[in-house]
């Protein structure tokens, strides 16, 4: 299983370079994990930079892979995650959902870079 976060989610569907580059890291939908904070960044970027049917499209593929809303075990282990590595709230939550699922985490963001079962793809280095 793959969470594809907000960075990366965003990046592959651009005809950038790193947006071709990260189109084979993308899992197929039902290995794709996305925690519903993921949902709410996209929703909000969508919104701006997005067509409505466009947008549309993207969030209901999001609904269509296995959806991971934010219980009381993730919060309380991405309040230990952002205390240890200075993540902010939102990425912290990602990170814990990806490892509360056994599952890597797809990433542009550098902060994320040198954590474990992390795959990131710098956008300078594409």
């Amino acid at each position: 299983m793959r969470l594809v976060d907000t960075s990366a989610w965003i990046e592959s569907t651009s005809e950038t370079r790193l947006g071709q580059a990260l189109r084979p890291e993308l899992p197929p939908r039902e290995g794709w994990l996305v925690p519903t904070i993921v949902q709410f960044e996209l929703a909000r970027w969508l919104a701006r930079e997005a067509p409505e049917q466009t947008a549309h499209r993207i969030l209901a593929f999001s609904s269509r892979c296995v959806v991971a809303p934010l219980d009381t075990r993730t919060a309380l282990r991405a309040a230990e995650i952002a205390s240890e590595r200075a993540l902010a709230m939102a990425d912290a939550i990602i990170y814990a959902t990806a490892l509360e699922y056994g599952a890597d985490l797809l990433t542009c963001d550098a902060h994320f870079a040198k954590l474990d079962k992390v795959v990131y793809l710098a956008k300078g280095q594409v």
